[in-house]
């Protein structure tokens, strides 16, 4: 639960009892550390990640470490999982023969995003984990990196240059202007909008739940009790739909990576 919610619940501040409305900000992303070990502290955003993996690598290991011919319930829904990004998004963007390599990559990029997005609506958690830019950062560096080198191993120097520059000598005059937009778009801009586009909508997303939920309670005094059901209602609308933008973002993230990859292995002319 968010710290202004919490203030809202303990002070039963209300509407018309001369108390400000706690609205949601950028304190709202601010976590006081649990405890400190070594210098480093640890913070429930740290321990809301570390929760997360180990869900998901506990889940595909019960899953898959000991298979079946004829799958279990919790096989199934992992080979489902697993299916959904090797067919659904590897196969279809990088291709089959190329992509069948990249897919446990990519499995994991995906659950673990949607895991970190999940953790926004599982309660006493309550907190996206991708809404601290950090994380979305670290996961798109991965990303560039691997879409780099990959670039470089498949083309060399000069065809990588050519692929990071959309080199085209069709172009005539306005190639090199073409070439320099291109280059800072690809090597610059692409890891920053990657990571953005995730944390942007987590972000957003939780500064909303925040503020209805914090409505709610606060509006629940006399004839502000009919608006405290209107904002409890906007809660719940947009708790489902924050589910589902969880998922696609799991999704859009992954299928970028995918898009990279296929870019750095598609023969430049």
């Amino acid at each position: 639960m968010s710290a202004e919610t919490t203030l809202a619940f303990e002070t039963d501040c209300h509407i018309f009892d001369g108390c400000g409305f706690p609205a949601p900000g950028l304190h709202s992303f601010v976590h006081e550390p649990l405890f400190t070990a070594g210098g480093i502290e640890f913070n429930k955003v740290m321990l809301l990640a570390l929760l997360g993996s180990i869900a998901i690598v506990g889940f595909f290991w019960a899953a898959f470490g000991n298979p079946k011919v004829v799958p279990g319930k919790l096989q199934m829904v992992g080979e489902a999982g697993y299916d959904f990004v090797r067919r659904g998004v590897v196969y279809e963007t990088i291709g089959k023969k190329e992509g069948e390599k990249y897919v446990p990559l990519m499995v994991a990029l995906f659950f673990f995003v949607w895991i970190m997005n999940l953790w926004s609506v599982i309660p006493l958690a309550q907190f996206p984990v991708t809404s601290v830019i950090a994380y979305p950062m670290v996961l798109a560096l991965v990303v560039y990196v691997t879409w780099v080198s990959l670039t470089f191993r498949r083309h060399g120097f000069v065809g990588a240059f050519k692929n990071f520059t959309g080199y085209d000598k069709s172009l005539g005059p306005v190639l090199p202007l073409a070439m320099l937009i291109e280059f800072f778009s690809n090597l610059l801009v692409r890891p920053f909008t990657h990571a953005v586009r995730l944390f942007a909508n987590m972000f957003a997303g939780h500064v909303l739940l925040v503020l209805f939920t914090i409505a709610s309670w606060y509006l629940l005094n006399g004839i502000g009790i009919a608006y405290a059901g209107v904002s409890f209602l906007m809660t719940i609308v947009m708790t489902a739909f924050e589910l589902f933008i969880q998922a696609i973002q799991a999704y859009v993230f992954v299928l970028l990576a995918c898009s990279y990859i296929q870019g750095a292995l598609a023969e430049h002319h």
